[in-house]
């Protein structure tokens, strides 16, 4: 089991800043990859960004390429996700999601990949 505890939402105007944190404590030697995706009301869960802990190779939605940058901190256990210009439409709650090692292809954008997820947190982006 792993569990997953999100940090660092809140309420930025637009252009702002904000750092999520995702810090992972368990059976985490068997994690492959840690996730990010956005869930904004009356809307899918979309994914937002990925990195592979081995090697640290990352993936990104269209809409945040350039605005966000995920990264990981191998000794805290910790994903990280910078976010700058942040618009109005970024505007969700955020959750971090974990998917173990497995024998077959995992598609790091699929929500359906993920084996844990943190509780989410806010964020809010004013215009």
């Amino acid at each position: 089991q792993v569990l997953l505890v999100e940090s660092g939402g809140g309420l930025v105007q637009a252009g702002g800043s904000l750092r999520l944190s995702c810090a992972a404590s368990g059976r985490t030697r068997r994690t492959y990859a840690t996730g990010w995706f956005r869930q904004a009301p009356g809307e899918e869960r979309e994914f937002v960004a990925a990195i592979i802990w081995s090697g640290g190779s990352t993936y990104y939605t269209d809409s945040v390429k350039g605005r966000f940058t995920i990264s990981r901190d191998t000794a805290k256990n910790t994903v990280y996700l910078q976010m700058n210009s942040l618009k109005p439409e970024d505007t969700a709650v955020y959750y971090c999601a974990a998917t173990d090692y497995s024998s077959s292809y995992i598609y790091l954008g699929k929500s359906d990949e993920y084996d844990y997820w943190g509780q989410g947190t806010q964020v809010t982006v004013s215009s």
